[in-house]
């Protein structure tokens, strides 16, 4: 059966379906698959070993899903968007696809079983004849007797498991980007670039609205259907070599496709947009002020997580991390303090209000998320220097690479407090691997630095990344540095 991409097994699940499965980040398996107790074949595992590894998965509700929800709704601040069904051409694809191969299944299965019948015949035939070979033909007979029960056994848990597997399959398609096989899934009628973006995934793209052509990529293998008007034109020779627009299509089934993607900050140019203030938030009792930005669908910023941008506005300009995800769709976020009085925080704090015009160039800066290691993530923040890392926690969290996140925290009530505690315990309360400390900040952090490196015993097992004034981050770099952190596992990021 081909569940995915040539397994042969109906059992086989990639490490993405699995997780979804049981409700916990992919890095979680894959902490389980470094350690030894998860087995795994080409990269794949057997439903029967997940459910041995998690054997308290909640199969009979809808626990995954509603796990995803709360991190959307309430971790990530998003928008809440009512989850669809795909079209019913889609649906009825993937129907008649899990149809044919429950017929290819059942073939196979009165095939085995013929086998089975056959085999156990014979060791009955070979007890006759008597000797040693009837011994042997006993305990053969009585092995296979022995497996037959194992199977029947446990057969109805791993069947309730793939039934469940068919409904993923039917609400979304799974994706695996070539050459650097990321994976992710593309749910209703999501196009692929969105779906891609909502994972955390950096793949090329322009305009988004099928003008320019930047998002065109090869379908390996699989079924994709157009959802949006495009006026771009692919070639014949492209489209007989299979290449598609991801922004103008939808998967219809799971898909393999080679795609470029920005691995880098100099991987994607300097851009201007110009961008409508959606919300204004005054947090701290008016000392710290979030501001939310909507892009045009046509003309959306590419940057990666933890970059900054130049906001201009009222005549007054300024250069302010990100601290929205590039995976929250056309949003900008930033975080402005009351008390820095530059011209764009007054400006911001006096005039700005929902719906004026502001301009963005960006990105820039390379303080991002090193997303090919392997290692756990501990994040470091100092005052404002919160908006960076917050960037760096939602695509964390959006790839679901890693094997455990904790977020220290340190802040004054003279400069803005935590001023978003709130969001930081949603994040706690959705994921399992997300912890978050709330630290002062009094200058002195060498007793606090000295607790963290003990709460976590081997320091150079993780990855830090430290965003703050220059104090804070002088003084954390120096402390991580003394404790053998390598340049390699330490990014910083000073935020005045």
């Amino acid at each position: 059966m081909q569940w995915l991409h040539g397994a042969s097994m109906p059992e086989l699940l990639t490490l993405s379906r699995a997780a979804r499965l049981v409700g916990v980040p992919r890095g979680t398996l894959q902490k389980r698959i470094k350690d030894g107790e998860l087995p795994t074949f080409e990269g794949m595992v057997k439903a029967s070993d997940l459910l041995k590894v998690f054997p308290k998965t909640r199969l009979e509700d809808n626990a995954v899903l509603e796990r995803l929800a709360h991190l959307r709704e309430s971790a990530y601040a998003r928008r809440i968007r009512e989850r669809i069904l795909p079209d019913p051409e889609v649906l009825a694809t993937r129907v008649l696809e899990l149809g044919r191969e429950l017929s290819w299944t059942r073939a196979q299965f009165s095939h085995y079983r013929n086998i089975l019948d056959a085999l156990e015949m014979r060791f009955g035939e070979l007890e006759r004849t008597g000797g040693g070979v009837q011994v042997a033909a006993a305990s053969l007979k009585k092995w296979l007797h022995d497996q037959r029960d194992a199977v029947i056994a446990e057969k109805e848990v791993t069947a309730r498991l793939m039934a469940q597997v068919c409904v993923l399959r039917l609400m979304a398609a799974h994706v695996q980007v070539l050459p650097s096989n990321r994976e992710f899934f593309v749910e209703g009628n999501d196009t692929i670039l969105d779906a891609a973006l909502h994972a955390g995934l950096s793949l090329d793209y322009g305009c988004s609205n099928g003008n320019c052509g930047l998002c065109k990529a090869r379908v390996v293998s699989g079924q994709v259907k157009k959802v949006r008007h495009h006026d771009y034109t692919l070639s014949e020779a492209e489209k007989a070599r299979g290449y598609t627009l991801l922004c103008s299509n939808t998967a219809v089934t799971d898909l393999v496709v080679e795609a470029s993607e920005a691995g880098k900050p100099t991987d994607i140019p300097l851009q201007t947009v110009s961008a409508r203030v959606q919300r204004i938030d005054r947090l701290s009792g008016n000392a710290m002020l979030r501001l939310q930005l909507l892009m045009p669908r046509s003309n959306r910023l590419r940057f990666l997580a933890g970059q900054s941008a130049t906001l201009e506005v009222g005549g007054a300009s300024e250069e302010l991390p990100i601290a929205s995800c590039p995976c929250d769709e056309r949003h900008l976020e930033f975080h402005l303090r009351a008390s820095d009085a530059t011209p764009l925080t007054e400006y911001a704090f006096g005039q700005l209000k929902t719906n004026d015009l502001v301009m963005v160039e960006g990105p820039s800066g390379d303080f991002i998320l090193r997303e090919e290691s392997p290692r756990p993530l501990v994040f470091l923040a100092g005052g404002t220097g919160f908006a960076p890392i917050k960037s760096l926690v939602e695509h964390a969290m959006a790839l679901e690479v890693a094997e455990t996140i904790n977020l220290y925290w340190f802040a004054s009530e003279a400069g803005g407090g935590h001023y978003l505690r709130n969001l930081c315990r949603a994040w706690s309360d959705a994921l399992d691997n997300f912890h978050f400390t709330a630290l002062a900040a009094d200058g002195n952090y060498a007793a606090a630095l000295q607790s963290i490196a003990a709460s976590h015993g081997r320091l150079v097992e993780f990855d830090f990344y430290v965003a703050g004034p220059a104090d804070f981050t002088e003084a954390s770099g120096r402390f991580l540095r003394e404790h053998g952190i390598s340049p390699e596992q330490l990014n910083t990021q000073m935020v005045a």
